[in-house]
């Protein structure tokens, strides 16, 4: 019997060490030589040099001045990468049915009647930073007039902002909120 402990126990001791820390310490060191702002993840900072997010996780913006991204289901609060999922309802529940159209009837208020399917509804895990062009487009005017701000240079603005497909090929262009709302915030209007 000890014959087959003392290999097993060497065995396990050898994979813990190879696959528990040698592997993950390659990878760090691999991903933070080719890939350092991936690796620390993909951080947006102001100009005091001071992280304010990720570009990977939204954020809730919510006064006029600022642009809005998706609803976010998470709890506690909005955005909570620590509960990061969807709301998991189905397209036919009443409750995502009254919910979406409430957020409907909000935007219906303060804009266009054609609202973005991305302004009223969750994405799967609830934290996505981007919204669509159309999103951006519809919310240009609201935007714009809280800042006093020229509706053209706006857009000029947003298109800057725009992130084309992956590959050219994968999923559409799209505007990551924060990054948008910090160049708004830089320029001088």
């Amino acid at each position: 019997m000890l014959n087959y402990l003392k290999p097993a126990a060497l065995l396990l001791v050898m994979l813990t060490v190879l696959t528990g820390v040698i592997y993950p310490l390659t990878v760090t060191a691999i991903a933070h030589l080719f890939f350092a702002d991936k690796a620390n993840g993909s951080l947006i900072y102001n100009a005091q040099e001071q992280a304010v997010g990720s570009a990977l996780i939204g954020q809730a913006f919510t006064q006029d001045k600022y642009f809005w991204g998706r609803p976010s289901v998470t709890a506690p609060y909005p955005y909570n990468a620590a509960a990061s999922s969807g709301s998991n309802l189905a397209p036919t529940n009443p409750a995502l049915i009254a919910a979406v159209s409430e957020r409907v009837k909000t935007l219906q208020a303060i804009g266009k009647t054609s609202v973005p399917v991305d302004l009223v509804t969750a994405s799967a895990s609830g934290l996505d930073p981007h919204i669509s062009l159309a999103a951006a487009d519809y919310q240009i005017g609201r935007v714009a007039e809280a800042r006093k701000m020229d509706e053209s240079k706006l857009r000029a603005l947003v298109n800057a902002h725009t992130e084309t497909r992956q590959w050219l090929i994968l999923g559409e262009p799209r505007v990551n909120v924060l990054q948008l709302n910090q160049a708004l915030d830089s320029v001088a209007h």
